[in-house]
């Protein structure tokens, strides 16, 4: 497992056929990282009682995490530049496992942290470098196909992980959720020994590449409309059962369905996404933010009828799965010669969202209310939409194009 230094020459060329299985182990191990880092959404409530901290504290399990990817994304792809990238990626997913682990068995709100917090570095490596590692296990007309493959473990984990997080919490306990969460790392890391072949680092990565990259247009115009909607998403949905709770008053039986309905809505947001990024990422980004700024201001005004809430949410779902397969695909489309350097900026993007989102949920749930929540949520995903028209150019209205590796 220990990742070797080698170089340009040493890998196989690109394969003239897929590598499905080793494709599959990644979206395995998508699945198992975005599962483990949204499991505290259907757990606040035990967790904070547990531990002895409020509910708002407890959200702060989502940011530490968010905080440390973002910074981990970068520095993995410069610091590991010269390292064979399968042996990189076995280490990140035994980390992914050791830090499940850990969580599972924190007597303390320190020790949950520090266990978040090495879910982070798993995280901000991992997924920087999926979408490069996804694009050198095919051939170039089945690229796009391999990364909605990849894309796949987060339309997975948004189905199951909320609902699986409440189920098992309320069975038997948050930890035992945690510990669930462990062996999906452990079975990722097993197939992902099995299938990925040594694959030599690709492009320059380095400060400079990333900043060279960020100027580009399509990148940090792409990078800032992603951030805002991300924004609106999670400064709601990690305070999401507390609200559904408080406001609608519905038990946990009850938000457990919402939660699947909400995961299978998602799912079906993906598809839509992946088919509409065909047409024009920016197109499909617009729609997200238009729609979470209608379904926050029915949550914040009118989330006191179940209707409307449970509504609103399913919506909300639909809206925002569009949005992590519509950036991964601006990325590759604005940057195809630096896929990891592109992905390690998306992924540092998506994290200062996530962890803004939910500090600044968390102060104001303890403040306000579960209900105040979404008119933060409101206002990012309104502002998302000026971010959105500035994207433009053919970067952001065609499809990624298939040979870009």
């Amino acid at each position: 497992m220990v990742a070797q230094a080698i170089g340009p020459g040493d890998p196989a060329p690109a394969p003239e056929t897929a590598r499905w299985p080793a494709i599959v182990s990644l979206s395995l191990g998508v699945f198992g990282l975005v599962t483990s880092e949204f499991l505290p959404v259907s757990l606040l409530t035990p967790m904070s009682e547990d531990l002895g901290v409020s509910t708002g504290a407890a959200g702060q399990a989502m940011t530490v995490t968010a905080v440390v990817a973002g910074f981990a994304g970068p520095a993995t792809v410069i610091l590991t530049r010269r390292l064979d990238r399968r042996g990189v990626l076995l280490a990140l997913t035994a980390l992914l496992l050791l830090s499940n682990l850990l969580s599972a068995l924190a007597t303390s709100y320190g020790a949950l942290m520090v266990a978040r917090a090495a879910l982070g570095v798993a995280l901000g490596g991992f997924w920087a470098m999926s979408a490069g590692l996804a694009m050198r296990l095919a051939p170039p007309r089945l690229v796009p196909r391999a990364l909605a493959v990849v894309m796949t473990g987060v339309s997975l984990a948004s189905i199951l992980a909320a609902p699986f997080g409440a189920w098992i919490g309320d069975l038997l306990s948050w930890r035992h959720a945690f510990g669930a969460a462990a062996l999906v790392g452990l079975l990722a890391l097993v197939a992902q020994a099995l299938t990925v072949p040594r694959l030599a680092p690709s492009g320059s990565a380095s400060l400079g590449t990333l900043l060279r990259v960020l100027r580009r247009p399509t990148i940090h115009y792409g990078l800032l409309a992603v951030m805002l909607v991300m924004t609106a998403h999670f400064a709601g949905f990690t305070y999401i059962r507390p609200y559904l709770e408080t406001v609608p008053k519905l038990g946990i039986g009850m938000i457990s369905a919402v939660l699947s309905a909400f995961g299978v809505a998602g799912f079906l947001g993906n598809l839509a996404g992946a088919a509409l990024a065909e047409r024009g990422t920016r197109r499909a980004i617009g729609l997200a933010a238009a729609a979470l700024t209608a379904t926050s201001a029915a949550l914040a005004f009118a989330g006191w009828i179940p209707l409307v809430a449970v509504g609103a949410i399913l919506v909300w779902g639909f809206a925002f799965a569009m949005v992590p397969v519509s950036a991964q695909t601006l990325m590759t489309v604005g940057a195809p010669d630096e896929a990891e350097s592109a992905g390690a900026l998306n992924l540092a993007a998506f994290q200062v969202a996530i962890s803004s989102g939910a500090v600044f949920g968390g102060l104001i749930v303890d403040s306000l209310g579960p209900a105040g929540i979404f008119m933060l949520s409101g206002l990012a995903a309104f502002l998302g939409l000026f971010a959105v028209n500035a994207i433009g150019g053919p970067a952001a209205d065609g499809p990624c194009p298939q040979g870009a590796r």
